[in-house]
This record gives C-alpha cells, sequence and structure tokens, in this order.
C-alpha cells in the first residue's frame, strides 16, 4: 500500500504544478488594469546576457492603466526600451532618462473577446496537463497488480483529485474572464 499511496502523492503534486503553471499563464494575459507579471517574458541583453526585466528594474504601478520600470543601472534603458517595442505586448514605452512608462490603453470589446479565446486555449492545454497525469497515475495503479478492489478504489481516489483540479482551472478561467471582460 505504500507504493499506492506514493503514486497518489506524485499525482497531486504534478497536478499541482501543472496548477501553478496554469496560474502564472493567466498573470501573462492583459487585463484592462497594469500587472508588473505583464513584464515577465520580456529579458535584454545585460553585460552579454540575457536578463529578465525584474532582475535589472523595478517596476511599480503609479496609476491603474500603467507601469513605471526604474533601471537599477540607467544605461539600459535604450535596451529595456527596444525589448518592449519587439515583445509581443503592443505597447509604446516612454523613456523620461531616469526610467520608462508604459500606459495600458483602453482595451476595445473585440480585443476583449480574442483574450477570453486565448484564455480558453490556456484552459484547455491545462485540464490536458491534468489528464495527462491522470492517465500516468492510472497506469501506475494498474501496475501494482493490486486486489481488484482496492485498484478500483485507487482510480477512483486519482479521478476525485482530477476532477478537484478541472474545478479549480474553471474557476480560475471564470475569474479571469471576469477581470477582462469588465470595463
Amino acid at each position: 500500500m505504500e507504493e499506492l499511496d506514493m503514486v497518489l502523492l506524485e499525482a497531486e503534486d504534478k497536478m499541482d504544478k501543472a496548477l501553478a503553471a496554469y496560474e502564472k499563464e493567466l498573470t501573462t494575459v492583459r487585463t484592462g488594469r497594469a500587472n508588473p507579471a505583464l513584464l515577465d517574458t520580456i529579458s535584454i541583453e545585460y553585460y552579454g546576457v540575457m536578463t529578465p526585466l525584474r532582475q535589472v528594474a523595478s517596476i511599480t504601478i503609479p496609476e491603474a492603466n500603467q507601469l513605471y520600470i526604474k533601471p537599477y543601472d540607467k544605461s539600459v534603458c535604450k535596451d529595456i526600451e527596444r525589448a518592449i517595442l519587439a515583445s509581443s505586448l503592443g505597447l509604446t514605452p516612454q523613456n523620461d532618462s531616469n526610467g520608462i512608462r508604459l500606459i495600458l490603453p483602453q482595451m476595445t470589446e473585440d480585443r476583449r473577446r480574442e483574450l477570453t479565446r486565448s484564455v480558453g486555449k490556456l484552459e484547455e492545454q491545462a485540464k490536458v496537463a491534468i489528464r495527462n497525469v491522470r492517465r500516468d497515475s492510472n497506469d501506475e495503479v494498474k501496475r501494482l497488480e493490486l486486489p481488484e478492489d482496492a485498484c478500483k478504489a485507487a482510480l477512483d481516489d486519482i479521478q476525485k483529485l482530477t476532477d478537484s483540479k478541472i474545478v479549480v482551472i474553471e474557476e480560475l478561467t471564470a475569474k479571469k474572464n471576469k477581470d477582462l471582460m469588465s470595463i
């Protein structure tokens, strides 16, 4: 039975990691409000090494629709500006020589709908990841050659765990879509 407990714990751990990855992905989807996580995917070349923006600058939110990036070393302002322009954010940085201001424009209804569709795709990817963990765990349980009732009980436990994680994914998606559609 110890092996069975390990399979269940491992399944839960992998599902939690898939859930955490989904939550992280959701933070990169822009809502109408400023969020420093929007810049998590941006890196700049700093002394010959690609470095995440958060390691070379502080990011603050002076207003609900603005981000202010203040580099620790002012010489990288132009590099940060170039990286933001090259990114898929679609924002135009305003360089004031001390830092960079990003003003997030109001989103159109079409853009909001497009973002809810992309959140739906992310949701489906997260659900698939959870289901893959379920499938692998079910295979592990079947390999253990347990008595039929113990095997069935373990498979039921894995299914309950899967269902609970999928409910969490759906709740996160609903919350994100509500944020996207609110003005």
